[in-house]
């Protein structure tokens, strides 16, 4: 059996590359880290931010909030407040849900 190769998982993350994947400044994301007290990213001696996966999911809850769901700060602030594991796990199950549905389209245009 050949030997296979453990893929690198990468555990920090900089602030550009988290503002990349949703598409957003990376203004917004240090705004809402002194918005939000469930962004902590850890920050190395040059201050550069280092986010962790958890962090990642914790941005990503605030900008389905924020954006998708046209909440205010506070509104979403009070949202998270009241039963932050509900709304992770409603984000998680809709990222879940566009993965598949990108993966049904890819698979309709390679059948047509």
């Amino acid at each position: 059996m050949p030997y296979k190769e453990k893929e690198i998982e990468k555990k920090y993350f900089t602030i550009g590359e988290v503002a990349d994947e949703l598409g957003v400044a990376t203004s917004l994301i240090r705004f809402w880290e002194g918005e939000f007290d469930i962004i902590k990213p850890k920050k190395n001696r040059k201050g550069n931010r280092q986010f962790t996966k958890e962090d990642i999911k914790n941005v990503k809850l605030i900008y389905y909030l924020v954006k998708e769901k046209g909440f205010t700060l506070q509104g979403a602030r009070d949202f998270i407040k009241n039963d932050v594991d509900a709304a992770t796990n409603k984000v998680e199950l809709i990222e879940s849900l566009k993965k598949v549905r990108s993966f049904l389209v890819t698979l309709k245009q390679q059948l047509d």
